[in-house]
């Protein structure tokens, strides 16, 4: 069936159609297609909005988190008059404003191992726009066993990445990164900060990766990974190489089912009973005056922010040389962000002999949410 364009959508696109490379047969291309992305937060917001734009005719949105006031410094999908309400709803209506040419097909749950491959199927092109490794693994797997191209990014404080993931013609992202990184080692945008502007660069990037091979136009980013440096404003590029050991695009893989990528990625244990306290146990032995010690272990400044009367600064990597500093006496109950520092840093106390040693759960932003909500939050 021959997609036909309306005299609407051609004056829309006209700016396109002036263009050899792309002209009437690839728009009718870009509006045939159908692009899934992996998320509506810092990098899938501006890749949403210019595939929207260009008239890319199905963008399928899988995403299952709501808008947050800390969202809106880098995730220009949404609004302030959204806070609250589910990224799908907020960035379908303003996708359908942007173009109501545009179908939004909505997955509001996490994609998984059940439910991936299903989603993939589906789709000409997945963009990548998730946060976290065991997502990135499940997505590169999933593409892979589906044959499908995956637009890879990632972001973190002023560096981004961006490639093209196709085994079918080169590398997939488990050539890249073969094992994931041990838990804790890198820090998420939440934990490390990441310039508001930086995903809109490597967002757009994707977008137009994923344009690009809409239209078998130009040369993609297979088989080169590009890295952004945006305090210097600098273009890196890598050749990346098929690996013929990859369990899942090798010659002989090992992996032809999706798996546990919570389990893979060491991140699916919860922490012991005992490695954790709650904001409002804290409070109590504090009113009891228990002789703890408050062990912050966040950057000075964030420290500079806010932090609890009487704690002391200790930046995590600072941690193992100045543990000889410490009161083997005095049980530390460590302090950072939003909880994972703290608990990587319980299990350091604890391995070199403070057994009492806690982490605060939910970090300073649970004892602002729930214990003194005049502190400030970031």
């Amino acid at each position: 069936m021959s997609i036909e364009l309306s005299r609407e959508e051609l004056l829309r696109y006209s700016r396109h159609l002036l263009l050899p490379e792309v002209g009437l047969e690839g728009q009718r291309r870009l509006k045939a297609a159908r692009v899934l992305l992996v998320g509506a937060g810092g990098l899938g917001s501006p890749a949403a909005l210019y595939l929207a734009a260009a008239g890319v005719g199905t963008l399928g949105i899988a995403e299952f988190d709501t808008v947050d006031v800390s969202n809106l410094q880098r995730q220009v999908l949404h609004g302030t008059s959204q806070l609250g309400r589910p990224k799908l709803e907020s960035a379908r209506a303003r996708l359908q404003d942007l173009n109501p040419h545009v179908r939004v097909e909505p997955f509001p749950e996490r994609l998984t191992s059940a439910n991936a491959l299903a989603v993939v199927e589906s789709f000409d092109v997945v963009v990548d726009g998730s946060d976290n490794f065991p997502t990135r693994y499940l997505i590169n797997d999933a593409c892979v066993l589906r044959g499908k191209p995956l637009v890879y990014g990632s972001i973190f404080r002023f560096e981004g990445q961006v490639s093209v993931f196709d085994a079918r013609h080169g590398p997939c992202y488990r050539c890249l990164y073969s094992e994931p990184p041990p838990p804790g080692l890198v820090p998420s945008c939440a934990e490390g900060g990441v310039l508001g502007v930086l995903p809109g660069v490597i967002g757009s990037l994707q977008a137009l990766e994923a344009i690009k091979l809409i239209l078998g136009a130009g040369e993609t980013l297979v088989g080169r990974l590009l890295l952004f440096d945006a305090l210097k404003v600098r273009f890196r590029e890598l050749a990346l190489r098929k690996d013929p050991d990859c369990p899942v695009c090798g010659p002989a893989p090992s992996v032809t089912s999706l798996i546990d990528y919570e389990a893979f990625c060491g991140v699916g244990a919860p922490p012991a009973a005992d490695e954790e306290i709650s904001v409002r146990e804290l409070r109590q032995v504090l009113r009891q005056g228990n002789g703890l010690v408050l062990l912050d272990v966040r950057e000075p400044h964030e420290f500079e922010i806010v932090h609890l009367p009487g704690s002391s600064l200790v930046p995590l990597g600072e941690l193992p040389g100045r543990m000889g500093n410490l009161d083997p006496g005095r049980p530390p109950v460590v302090i950072c962000h939003y909880g994972a520092r703290s608990l990587q840093a319980v299990r350091l106390l604890r391995a070199a002999g403070f057994h009492q040693a806690r982490s605060l759960a939910g970090g300073i932003d649970a004892w602002a949410r729930e214990i003194d909500t005049t502190m400030p939050r970031y």
